[in-house]
């Protein structure tokens, strides 16, 4: 079963408190065996990573996108001083995940412990597992080009190829179910606060839906203004789905073209679902 995930882990009598501090999400709130979305940024408000939180007791994951675990677990080093706790990285070790779950493991949550156990992961949207150890799950895996659509479809971004560190936590359209505005201190929270207050991004993050097959990276246009670029992309039928950053001008149900230097193809803009 394909490994997608790495999990941080933050171990230790100050784990929770220490993870509380550092990410968007309310930590101290969460119960033991409780999953949440959270943001992990750096102290000016720029995303450095996107997570589930695993809360524990003593211990809390912190479960990112495969290839994304060391630079979340890097980040969150920096600031282990004066602090008992330790930060380690288990990398590309989640079994296995499925865009659709039977019951009853279609409810959030995780049981086990670092070596084994098994995890529901949120939005509701649509549901995906992941596992360890002797804890899988029983369900069909999907072919990459199905779980990479699965996410375009979800509009789950991955750090550093769909969002990246010039990213406002805004920009992602997950600020309503990974940040808590009710929560203490935390690294990054005055723009976070200030931008939900009083002020706008410039750019969202978008489905875009293309009647062709173009390259990475290709550009998207409305009339001849450049609005974004493509990142994460997936076949769909005979077109191709993708996610992409787009100006703000480029709202759902525009239309326009993709360019790439071998050619250009007719493309939509399309909301996210939250």
């Amino acid at each position: 079963m394909p490994a997608t995930h790495d999990v941080v882990w933050i171990e230790g009598a100050d784990a929770v408190s220490f993870a509380d501090g550092q990410l968007s999400q309310d930590v101290a709130a969460m119960a033991p065996g409780e999953v949440r979305r959270s943001l992990l940024l750096e102290p000016r408000g720029k995303l450095r990573g996107i997570v589930w939180v695993l809360r524990g007791e003593g211990v809390v994951g912190l479960a990112t996108w495969a290839g994304t675990g060391h630079g979340a677990a890097a980040d969150l080093q920096r600031f282990l001083f004066r602090v008992d706790a330790t930060v380690a990285v288990d990398a590309a070790v989640a079994g296995s995940w499925w865009p659709t779950l039977p019951a009853p493991d279609s409810a959030t949550g995780w049981v086990g412990e670092r070596s084994s156990f098994r995890a529901v992961l949120p939005p509701g949207r649509v549901p995906a597992a992941i596992s360890v150890g002797d804890a899988p799950h029983e369900c069909p895996v999907p072919t990459t080009n199905e779980m990479v659509l699965w996410r375009i479809r979800a509009g789950e971004p991955v750090f550093g190829i769909d969002v990246d560190e010039d990213t406002i936590p805004q920009e992602t359209g997950l600020v309503g179910e990974a940040v808590s505005f009710t929560k203490g201190c935390y690294l990054g929270q005055e723009l976070v606060a200030r931008i939900d207050s009083r002020g706008h991004v410039n750019r969202m993050l978008r489905r875009v839906t293309i009647d062709g097959a173009p390259e990475a990276g290709a550009g998207i246009f409305i009339g001849e203004a450049a609005v974004g670029t493509l990142a994460t992309m997936a076949a769909a039928g005979e077109g191709t789905e993708a996610l992409a950053l787009v100006r703000r001008e480029a709202e759902p149900g525009s239309r326009g073209v993709v360019r790439w230097p071998g050619g250009e193809a007719p493309a939509q803009i399309v909301e996210i679902p939250r």
